[in-house]
């Protein structure tokens, strides 16, 4: 643990009353109107500036010029095949990417949508791998409010009108509404899975609104956090003289984003649910034969608030169809649609080129000095997830609500409206502990919760852990479902014939009762490839702070996947060579893209089988759930990857002196920046999964696994640190080039598990405080004065090191992985400066704009590569380096190593009496496990 005086204090510079009005605050102070102490801001008039994509250097072009060929054939060839290759750096998104973002609705892996700070619905992600990125402008809130007998009138949509395409003179669509919102007085407050917009006197000025967003992202509950659903709370304050009559309406075009509002055949259909909650369905027909969607927008009628739809409007002139021009002006004029509406059944379905939309009002008095409350919901429910290569399931929330759409759409909302304060009665019990301790800078804690943005709108998917669904399987199943066996359909083309699946579908043996289902998420929405493991490495501590039984369910995915061959070949891009897709041993790259689980290694630049960070990654990883949860029967389920993984880099060590090598080419998450020799971050990894093997080995009785292991660790931590250390810091790796002497930010990686997982430190503790000085003073504090984060890479004498793209580059993810890893060695102060830089730099107001889209990388000129990322989900490992599990806090404080015996010979060979005594010396770390549980938990 840390102790309070190291933290970063300074004055709180984000108060609510900075944005609102204070007396607005105490008004709105009902029922969780007003917003959090501790949240990230933003005024509605904040200007959305278009943000500033990287580019490579002449010398960088021409040394990778054949790969661009061989990328920009395949790109073709593959859409070429109906399909997105998993990495597309030649085709552009139509919407230009804008410093807009905010909260995302909704739980887990059913889809997503997100919503701007400003109020647009954009960067729909419903068919799995695939983003539009777009907002579609008709899906707004909008308010009306009359007083004084009618003659005091106010209409708006609440969100500023600075979109292209809107205030076209004579238009009969969304331009024609009345877009009166400045948003110099409205101001946006987020916390995710939260956010609150509040309108303080706009457009009427005696009026203060509160909008309240919820989604049901809950830690540890496996149920509801895989709901697509969202809830709007709206808090409404009368300081006026008059009574107020308020108008709330909710607008929803049938459309999953893009174009697809054009494509025809939608329908839109009225109902009237249980406990007064009413509203409109919109049944969406996809394109591509992929599943079929229906939304529900609705509002819950109360003895105060009367609800009102029009099922149907057009964007356009249609003699069949009210206009969004006619239907607004009847909001303007009456406050509410007629009641009659709800009877007139499902509309006939949409032309091609039209398109349809929905709207629901919520109606309420506000008396003078009163308050009133209105609650809308949105759902969209699409049971079946579609990848491209044919396979389809079920999704997680269909354990629970079924599989026909119209139904569980209806249920969600009602669901949602019912059990919201519930949500978030959970939510702040999991939040407050982590808000109300003193000792965090502030912008810790709300960006800390703000970049779990990732886990629902980074292309998450979670399905019911059933196998796939075939054309036999009933469109409807009951909630509890019986298992079945899984056979291989016929379109799992990319199976090799000579090879079988992976695994099946059902749990194993050693698997949880409870099944929790299989979960994916992206790379990135720039790389397509589900859960890519070195990236994953980094990320995996939000899964396992929060929703540990998902991690379990990844790295049980990826230990089946490690015994798993498939001679398939595959072109790999970056030398043109041919090469099996997976190699039996080889952790994957990732789970695949087009037809996950069943073709993995979507990733085909370089022969990840060569890598040299996938296995050692996947020893850590396992490792350390396995120490945090205490999980036996995972521990035994997945030991013989663990075995598999570490043998198989016997390989890599060429000269026996129990270190693997790098090959002259960027064989490691680094993927273009190439390592010759022993390198300190696939050195370091190596040393840490030597040691965390050997432990695991030891807990599961496997004793002449773990000798083997310590052997290794003993003979290789002699050959790393003669070949790299220098005084003050690891070279970059032991060869002759001219950048072999940098200083890496991530030279440690291998350390940071280390600590992490309860394991004893690799290095005496001297050299890890100098080596974290270094690159803190180096690669933090001489990049913009630490204003950046961690630049890649550092020449000795204080310059960025172009070599190429990605030492010059700033990584996020790296950046907070790396701030975990000095407050793991007593140096808090270094770790939050450090971490503080990539808020200034992607957050703050005066930074480049990256809120809820914090890309893998940016340069120093603040050019980002890759948004929407993975890897800074790292950022909770620094909430587990200052608040570790229980598990790893609670174990003795033993060196494990020292606990294996190895032969007289082997010993006197590998390393001298001198280095067993510094190994004795290094228990300051919290060990493994008690000595009583040494011989074997089996």
């Amino acid at each position: 643990m840390v102790s309070g005086h190291l933290f970063h204090c300074r004055k709180k510079s984000w108060p609510a009353e900075e944005y609102v009005n204070k007396s607005s605050l105490q008004l709105l102070d009902f029922e969780g109107g007003a917003p959090p102490e501790q949240a990230w801001r933003r005024r509605l008039n904040n200007h959305a500036t278009l943000l500033k994509e990287f580019s490579i250097t002449f010398r960088e072009a021409i040394r990778m010029m054949r790969l661009g060929v061989r990328l920009w054939s395949y790109v073709r060839e593959e859409a070429s095949q109906g399909r997105k290759a998993p990495i597309d750096p030649f085709t552009r998104e139509s919407c230009k990417p804008s410093a807009s973002e905010g909260v995302p609705l909704g739980g887990m892996g059913s889809g997503s949508i997100s919503r701007g700070f400003r109020g647009e619905f954009k960067n729909w992600q419903i068919i799995p791998g695939s983003i539009e990125m777009s907002p579609v402008m008709a899906n707004q809130f909008s308010i009306f409010v009359t007083r004084d007998g009618g003659h005091k009138k106010y209409s708006s949509v609440l969100a500023p009108g600075q979109h292209e395409g809107l205030k076209k003179r004579g238009d009969e669509g969304i331009s024609s509404w009345d877009w009166n919102l400045s948003g110099q007085n409205s101001t946006y407050h987020a916390l995710f899975p939260r956010a609150w917009t509040i309108y303080d006197g706009e457009p009427d000025p005696d009026l203060k609104i509160s909008c309240r967003q919820i989604s049901p992202f809950i830690p540890h509950d496996y149920r509801d956090s895989s709901l697509p659903t969202a809830v709007f709370v709206y808090t409404l304050v009368n300081t006026g003289r008059d009574r107020a009559k308020v108008s709330l309406l909710f607008t929803w075009a049938n459309s999953i984003g893009g174009g697809s509002h054009q494509s025809g055949g939608h329908v839109n259909e009225p109902f009237i649910g249980d406990d007064g909650v009413s509203g409109v369905l919109l049944h969406h027909k996809t394109s591509k034969d992929n599943p079929p969607v229906t939304f529900a927008i609705s509002a819950c009628e109360t003895q105060n608030v009367n609800v009102t739809v029009l099922p149907t409007f057009s964007l356009s002139e249609d003699k069949n169809l009210t206009t969004a021009k006619q239907m607004w002006s009847t909001m303007v004029q009456e406050g509410e649609f007629d009641r009659s509406n709800f009877g007139v059944g499902p509309s006939d379905a949409s032309a091609p080129g039209g398109a349809i939309c929905a709207a629901v009002s919520a109606t309420t008095w506000v008396e003078p000095h009163g308050r009133s409350t209105v609650a809308f919901a949105l759902s969209w429910a699409s049971p079946k997830v579609k990848f491209q290569k044919g396979c389809t399931y079920h999704r997680r929330y269909t354990a629970f609500y079924g599989t026909e759409e119209r139904l569980a759409a209806i249920s969600l909302v009602h669901d949602a409206l019912k059990r919201y304060k519930m949500w978030e009665e959970e939510i702040e019990k999991w939040q407050n502990p982590i808000l109300r301790d003193e000792r965090l800078p502030e912008w810790y804690k709300f960006t800390l919760f703000n970049e779990l943005y990732f886990l629902v709108a980074g292309g998450t998917v979670w399905t019911d852990g059933e196998p796939p669904v075939t054309s036999q399987t009933p469109l409807s199943k009951p909630s509890k479902k019986k298992k079945h066996k899984t056979k291989a359909s016929k379109n799992k083309t990319a199976q090799s014939s000579s090879s079988s699946p992976p695994w099946t579908f059902s749990d194993g043996p050693g698997s949880p009762c409870t099944n929790v289902g299989k979960f994916l998420y992206l790379e990135g929405v720039e790389y397509i490839m589900w859960c890519t493991y070195d990236v994953h490495f980094y990320a995996s501590f939000a899964l396992l702070s929060l929703f540990p039984q998902i991690e379990l369910s990844v790295q049980r995915d990826f230990a089946k996947a490690v015994l798993h061959s498939d001679p398939q070949k595959v072109k790999y891009l970056a030398d043109g060579t041919w090469g099996p897709r997976k190699v039996a041993g080889a952790v994957p790259h990732d789970l695949g893209t087009h037809n996950p689980w069943l073709e993995m290694n979507a990733y085909n630049i370089h022969d990840t089988s060569k890598w040299k960070d996938l296995n050692p990654k996947f020893v850590l990883q396992v490792y350390r759930d396995f120490s945090a949860t205490g999980d036996l029967d995972f521990g035994r389920e997945v030991f013989p990857a663990v075995r598999a993984a570490i043998d198989y880099m016997d390989r890599f060590d060429r000269d026996n002196d129990g270190l693997i090598e790098n090959d002259g080419f960027p064989d490691q998450t680094y993927d273009a920046w190439t390592v010759h020799g022993v390198s300190a971050y696939c050195g370091c990894l190596w040393l840490a999964a030597l040691q965390a093997g050997a432990s695991m080995a030891v807990r599961l009785g496997d004793r002449a696994f773990a000798e083997k292991c310590k052997v290794k660790f003993l003979k290789g931590k002699v050959a790393f640190e003669k070949k790299l250390w220098n005084g003050s810091y690891f070279n970059y790796d032991s060869g002759t080039s001219g950048n072999s002497k940098s200083i890496q930010a991530d030279q440690l990686a291998g350390e940071w598990y280390a600590a992490a997982s309860g394991l004893a430190p690799i290095f005496d503790e001297s050299k890890i405080r100098k080596a974290l000085q270094k690159v803190f003073e180096f690669n933090v504090m001489k990049v913009k004065g630490g204003r950046m984060g961690a630049a890649n890479g550092m020449t000795p004498r204080g310059k960025v090191d172009e070599t190429c793209m990605q030492s010059r580059e700033i990584w996020t993810g790296v950046t907070y992985a790396l701030a975990a890893n000095m407050i793991h060695h007593g140096m808090e102060y270094q770790g939050f400066t450090t971490a503080e830089g990539i808020f200034l730099a992607g957050w703050s107001e005066e930074g480049f704009g990256y809120w809820f889209q914090t890309p893998e990388a940016w340069t120093v000129d603040g050019h980002y590569r890759s948004l929407i990322y993975m890897r800074p989900l790292a950022i909770w490992a620094m909430q587990w380096a200052l608040s570790p599990s229980k598990t790893i806090l609670d174990a003795p404080k033993l060196n494990i190593m020292d606990r294996i015996s190895v032969s007289s010979d082997e010993s006197c060979e590998t390393v001298s009496e001198n280095e067993e005594n510094n190994l004795d010396g290094e228990r300051d770390r919290n060990g493994c496990f008690d000595i009583k549980k040494l011989q074997c938990d089996c």
